[in-house]
């Protein structure tokens, strides 16, 4: 399940407009700090105990793998203010104007469907597989979770489409601050592989 971070006081979420509303997984971020927790203590341990390559090999490794658990778990996330909607999902940014958006729906995934007819997944709002379960057996209704999420969301596009600052086309951006990394240490862990 996803949770807005809000801003607020005193714990409490605030009352007036605020500029945007952020949702992520919980599951996934703590998933991601276990995972790096792991991944650094094993890499770690290689690279002070090891001999030879395989100091080599643990660094490209961490290279590689580093980038893809943040990728993964820390970078998904969805962006809802007036204006628009900005999904991170791990290797690219979509900004879809609320004017643009036809759809917001949970089947097997979340997703949003521009009036252009594009698809975009919404990583950071997951749909867990009982939910999919059942909604295979319900053709398609109401997802617990994933659907109070959207729900939000589609009230957001409804009351801001006619918005002018909400008019334009979607843009999509690659993460290459991810992409690059991951695959130099890629590369690195195949060449320092093939050459152990």
């Amino acid at each position: 399940m996803t949770s807005p971070e809000q801003p607020g006081t005193s714990g409490t979420p605030s009352q007036t407009p605020y500029a945007e509303r952020v949702y992520r997984s919980p599951l996934a971020m703590a998933g991601g700090v276990l995972l790096l927790g792991i991944g650094l203590w094993m890499g770690g341990d290689a690279l002070v105990r090891g001999e030879g390559m395989t100091r080599w090999v643990a660094l490209a490794a961490l290279l590689a793998g580093v980038p893809l658990v943040v990728a993964f778990t820390f970078r998904p996330a969805v962006y809802a203010n007036d204006d628009r909607l900005r999904v991170r999902n791990p290797f690219r940014t979509v900004v879809v104007p609320w004017a643009a958006v036809e759809a917001l729906r949970a089947t097997y995934s979340t997703e949003v469907v521009t009036r252009g007819g594009e698809k975009y997944q919404l990583w950071a709002v997951p749909v867990s597989m009982r939910q999919r379960k059942l909604a295979v057996r319900t053709g398609g209704k109401v997802l617990v979770g994933a659907e109070s999420t959207l729900s939000e969301l589609r009230q957001l596009a409804e009351q801001n489409a006619v918005r002018p600052s909400a008019k334009g086309e979607p843009q999509v951006r690659w993460a290459y601050e991810v992409i690059a990394p991951a695959a130099v240490g890629s590369v690195a862990l195949v060449l320092s592989l093939a050459l152990r």
